[in-house]
Formats: structure tokens, C-alpha cells, sequence
């Protein structure tokens, strides 16, 4: 499972349509209503929420959202909930280290969308999130320096 905290927007087709499809599991593990990935490392952010299912939910719609800016059709109504809330730190490093990983994705799959983010100076936090100073996130599985990356 993999719950990015970057922006959308920079992922391929094939990354959206993951990140909503794991989204959504993990609305369903949040909702109570599966055995399966309860005790993922990704969810971990989402559980220490007041309201995980409003987290997960605003998570969703920016990724619903960003499927239908590319003329995609993402059914909103899977959405469970969606509220205010506030928004959630990430680290610098954990963003550095998402960027890395999807580069190394995308330079395999998808030649063009590597080439548009390749070079990029500054990252944009999926809009749910708050970059805050520091490094990889401890719930991150096998977290390495974004150096060693």
C-alpha cells in the first residue's frame, strides 16, 4: 500500500488510478470493514487522526479531484466521509524520499512523466498535508536517508 503524500499531480496514470484504489482500502480499513491491512505502517498517520474515515475521505476527494482535472472518472460517492480537518505534518524528508521513489517508478513505466518531474526544484504536499521540517517518516517501511536513495 502505498498512501502518497505528495501531490497527485505528479503522478502517472497508473499511480493515480493505484492511489485510488488503495485509497479506498484503506477507507475500508479505517471504516472497520475488512481483516486485511490493519496494522499497515501507511494507515498510521490516518489512525492518529481525531477523525481518520474525514482524513482518509479529504485524501480521496483531492485524488478525485485530480483524476477529473485529466478527464478521468473517479466515482466520488465511494467517498464515505469527507469534513474540516486539520491539516497533517509531513516531513521534508519523507516528501524527499516519495519524490525519489516515484522517480525511480516512473523512470520505468513512464518515460514522458519522468521527464516532467525530473528536474523539479520544489515539491508540492498533497493538499491534505502540511510539510513540516525532518527526516523520513518511522512508519515509512525500510526508511533510508533520501541520500541513499
Amino acid at each position: 500500500m502505498r498512501l502518497w503524500s505528495l501531490h497527485p499531480v505528479y503522478l502517472d496514470c497508473k499511480g493515480l488510478t493505484a492511489l485510488w484504489r488503495e485509497g479506498l482500502l484503506a477507507q475500508k480499513v479505517l471504516s472497520g470493514n475488512t481483516k486485511g491491512y490493519r496494522n499497515h505502517p501507511q494507515l498510521e498517520r490516518f489512525k492518529r487522526q481525531v477523525d481518520p474515515l474525514a482524513a482518509i475521505g479529504v485524501d480521496l476527494l483531492e485524488v478525485q479531484h485530480e483524476a477529473s482535472r485529466r478527464g478521468y472518472r473517479f466515482d466520488a460517492s465511494k467517498i464515505l466521509f469527507c469534513g474540516e480537518i486539520p491539516r497533517i505534518g509531513v516531513t521534508s524528508g519523507q516528501l524527499a524520499y516519495e519524490f525519489e521513489h516515484l522517480k525511480i517508478k516512473l523512470e520505468s513505466r513512464d518515460k514522458a512523466a519522468y521527464q516532467r518531474i525530473a528536474a523539479l526544484d520544489t515539491l508540492r504536499a498533497h493538499p491534505l498535508f502540511e510539510e513540516v521540517g525532518g527526516e523520513i517518516e518511522r512508519w515509512e517501511v525500510g526508511a533510508i536517508s533520501p541520500a541513499a536513495a
